[in-house]
């Protein structure tokens, strides 16, 4: 990072300052009392898919977790910490896991070279090609497979969220909490919805019964 690129983010900073004391001087004091989002937004580290941005959101609409490959992993307290106070303190009432076409961490997993210490990651989504195993294979465009490949990964994803106690117990009293899988486009900036919405009135059986 060069110091003119380090202190244009201060400069920057105070830019987005003016702007928006410009359209409500009270702006970042109501800000400051608290906040109540309705999305808790489970995405890609990728800098180039901001939650926010992409659904233009204001600050204290979204609150957010990124990781490598928007993954849900039992065992990643981290995620877990964040979803458990999402649900069970600000009480959101939507859980979009968001994944992106082009995406480092599941391109990585199509392979079989080693990168580092991220190999132990992407082990787990080696784990969602494995389970589509024959689809994916069946599909002799790489870049068709590639992005397919995405998209069951975001599925898969949802679908373990579904499985997660926290949700679970969030469902049995009867809290309002649906659960989405989208894909973003980094060449359009469009989003997709994968048509795998989960919702506390949904037949929790059926997310069980889905070819894992």
């Amino acid at each position: 990072m060069s110091s003119d690129f380090y202190k244009s983010l201060i400069e920057n900073n105070k830019a987005w300052v003016k702007s928006k004391l410009d359209l409500d001087p009270e702006f970042f004091q109501k800000l400051s009392k608290g906040q109540s989002p309705p999305l808790l937004w489970i995405g890609c580290a990728d800098s180039r898919v901001p939650a926010n941005e992409i659904v233009g959101a204001q600050p204290g609409e979204v609150f957010v977790h990124r990781n490598i490959a928007n993954m849900v992993l039992h065992t990643d307290m981290n995620m877990l910490s964040v979803l458990d106070y999402a649900v069970n303190v600000l009480k959101v009432q939507h859980v979009i896991v968001c994944g992106h076409y082009g995406c480092g961490g599941v391109k990585a997993a199509m392979g079989n070279q080693s990168i580092g210490l991220i190999d132990n990651w992407v082990r787990h989504i080696k784990d969602v090609y494995r389970l589509h195993k024959d689809e994916l294979d069946a599909i002799k465009d790489e870049t068709t497979r590639f992005d397919k490949f995405v998209e069951l990964n975001v599925k898969e994803q949802v679908f373990d969220l579904a499985k997660t106690s926290i949700v679970q117990n969030a469902w049995k009293s009867g809290q309002k909490l649906d659960l989405h899988g989208w894909v973003y486009g980094l060449s359009t900036g469009i989003v997709k919805d994968l048509g795998v919405t989960v919702a506390n009135d949904s037949h929790l059986d059926s997310v069980y019964q889905l070819n894992f």
